[in-house]
């Protein structure tokens, strides 16, 4: 088969994750990169063994390039994919597909509208810890599921915030501690729980004075499955711990710590829940609690293995932009909810 020829628009810190990403696959080539900034352009694509284009319409209409990955600031990521779609390329496309559901909408529609595939990065879904998770509520090995939930005390500095002008915005970011951060742990929790019905929250804004969006927040939830849930998300606890989601129900309990099940006990065991016990002692995906590039790539390249299968076999991607509108329709809900002071349903 073909090697799949790869463009990747946007050269932030997230991007070095891609880069390395396709430098590990067979049968896939970073061939191009684009960004606004030529001189950092032109530096990632050299350092990659790629070729800077500065004109994006010019990259689009090249034919070395099956699909284009877009890791620029969240609030660009529909037009982009639009645009991509249109010219007939395949569009994998870095949290948050984009940052209202509407525009995600309009996302969806343009790639199947252009028969192309559309991915959304959730990397975290990828790992062992979360894989053995979802195969145990997909069996029923948690019986009616209780208490569901997410904690993210994450810490950021004031730094980060200043070192891209974009963080932080309504326009660009969509939001902060919840859409930018906290939506890894958000999306495993609806992946793993299943829909809401009903949100209702607080945000406000902790140590980051100079940003317009929230860097703390806490919602409480009501599932369609009758679970009730919390989500707590900040970037404002110093110095940040681990992420953690946990499922708890009325015949089993089991907690993830980034990929690592430091919880797992069941009613009914089975030969297999050692070997995911064990599974505690690494954690391969890794958080960034305090640190957005202190993850491994390991999430990425298996997620872009799975996005060069579905190209090639014609089958939906494991996460398609379907399952990457779910988060952001939930974080605009919590939003909404702290913003009226009433119960959001969904």
């Amino acid at each position: 088969m073909k090697t799949l020829r790869f463009a990747l628009v946007g050269t932030g810190n997230i991007a070095n994750f891609h880069a390395r990403a396709l430098s590990m696959m067979e049968g896939a080539d970073l061939v191009a990169v684009h960004s606004r900034r030529a001189d950092s352009g032109q530096k990632f694509a050299s350092e990659n063994g790629a070729q800077y284009v500065g004109d994006y319409a010019a990259l689009l209409a090249r034919d070395d390039i099956d699909a284009i990955a877009i890791t620029t600031p969240s609030g660009t990521h529909a037009d982009l994919g639009i645009a991509a779609a249109r010219a007939g390329k395949h569009v994998l496309c870095e949290k948050p597909l984009d940052i209202t559901p509407q525009r995600i909408d309009e996302l969806v529609a343009a790639c199947a509208q252009h028969g192309v595939q559309l991915g959304a990065i959730f990397q975290s879904r990828f790992g062992p810890g979360a894989q053995a998770m979802k195969r145990a509520v997909d069996q029923g090995r948690f019986g009616q599921l209780s208490q569901c939930a997410a904690y993210v005390p994450w810490y950021r500095s004031a730094q980060y915030y200043a070192a891209a002008g974009w963080r932080g915005t309504w326009e660009l970011d969509g939001g902060g501690a919840l859409m930018n951060q906290s939506i890894h742990a958000v999306d495993l929790l609806l992946w793993l729980a299943g829909e809401v019905a009903e949100v209702s929250a607080r945000c406000g804004t902790a140590l980051h004075g100079d940003i317009e969006v929230e860097d703390n927040a806490v919602a409480w939830l009501s599932f369609q499955n009758g679970a009730f849930g919390v989500i707590q998300g900040s970037t404002a606890c110093y110095p940040g711990e681990s992420k953690r989601v946990e499922l708890k129900g009325t015949t089993g309990s089991a907690t993830l710590v980034d990929d690592r099940p430091t919880f797992w006990q069941f009613e009914t065991e089975k030969p297999e829940d050692e070997v995911v016990r064990a599974l505690a002692q690494s954690a391969q995906i890794g958080g960034g609690a305090s640190d957005p590039n202190a993850i491994s790539v390991e999430g990425h390249r298996a997620q872009y293995e799975d996005f060069v299968g579905a190209i090639r076999e014609n089958r939906a991607p494991a996460i398609p932009g379907s399952d990457g509108r779910r988060a952001v329709e939930l974080i605009c809900a919590i939003y909404q909810s702290s913003r009226e002071n009433r119960v959001v349903r969904l």
